[in-house]
């Protein structure tokens, strides 16, 4: 009857919605499982590296670096094909976000992925600029490897988000949607705040930083994510943004690594100088426990 008719669009309408998004929710979850997988890997990896290295610290030291700047490398690469391509909600997309950092911390014990990090211990006389320099390297080798075998997993056609990123061609767009200026401004920032929140999340025990500093990065991928991505890592940056069109070598290495390095010598010069000349206080013994400088001797 004409009565009746409401009631079989509204079910109608369901049944499409929910055709809809089966496909979608089947992508997400094997994009969840890559990422599981990916993760675990590398922390056999890890385990592995540690205990054939055990009498060789300083390999080891340099083999985690690399094995665990291959997973942040290899599970943002997925995340940014779920954001970009897949189109998920931003809701989820920050959630996976914030849920992948946190495994992150959790498990890179000790490696920095990234050179800004790196490039602060140095200041901090905790890292020799060989070291700095040998862990920078790892970071970028990890970074062109993931680059390079990522297009060859997703052409494994694990999902259907796979496959039609194979058919594209892998075609990947740049993310600054701004000026250059503009850009690497926001880098900046998001450098800037990372950082001003781990030197200060230190005193917090570490079952409550490792989801503070979580919730920071999440809130920066949402705040800068639409202009640049929110990379605010040079490393990372290399391996998921500068092989996309749209701009120049030169012009991502001005966002993407200037940019980070600008916002973490930022903060360190205002907390570390110029807060404590005003106050009239030295500011850099008090950086001195910080987790990755504690028990730590130059490498």
């Amino acid at each position: 009857s004409i009565n009746d008719a409401p009631n079989v669009c509204t079910l109608t309408s369901a049944d499409t919605d929910t055709d809809r998004s089966s496909p979608a929710m089947a992508e997400l979850g094997a994009s969840l499982g890559l990422l599981l997988l990916v993760v675990l890997l590398s922390e056999l990896a890890r385990r592995t590296a540690r205990r054939l290295l055990a009498e060789k610290r300083g390999y080891a030291v340099y083999a985690l670096e690399t094995i665990s700047t291959l997973q942040l490398c290899f599970c943002t690469h997925e995340l940014k094909l779920l954001g970009e391509v897949a189109r998920v909600e931003p809701q989820i997309g920050l959630t996976l976000t914030y849920l992948i950092t946190v495994v992150h911390v959790l498990t890179f014990r000790g490696a920095i992925c990234n050179p800004s990090g790196a490039l602060e211990q140095v200041y901090r006389r905790t890292l020799s600029r060989t070291g700095a320099a040998a862990r920078i390297g790892c970071q970028f080798l990890a970074a062109v490897l993931a680059r390079l075998l990522v297009p060859h997993i997703w052409a494994l056609g694990l999902s259907d988000l796979h496959l039609r990123h194979k058919l594209l061609g892998f075609q990947c767009i740049s993310p600054i949607h701004a000026t250059l200026a503009q850009a690497a401004a926001v880098e900046l920032c998001c450098a800037f705040a990372v950082q001003s929140a781990v030197s200060h999340l230190h005193r917090v025990g570490e079952k409550y930083r490792v989801h503070l500093i979580a919730a920071v990065i999440t809130t920066l991928v949402y705040a800068g994510g639409s202009v640049t991505g929110a990379v605010f890592n040079p490393a990372l940056a290399f391996s998921t943004q500068f092989a996309c069109s749209g701009n120049t070598f030169m012009e991502y290495s001005f966002v993407y690594w200037l940019g980070p390095v600008l916002g973490m010598s930022s903060s360190v010069l205002l907390f570390d100088k110029v807060i404590p000349l005003l106050s009239g206080k030295s500011g850099a013994g008090k950086y001195m426990d910080l987790p990755h400088i504690q028990n730590k001797k130059l490498e």
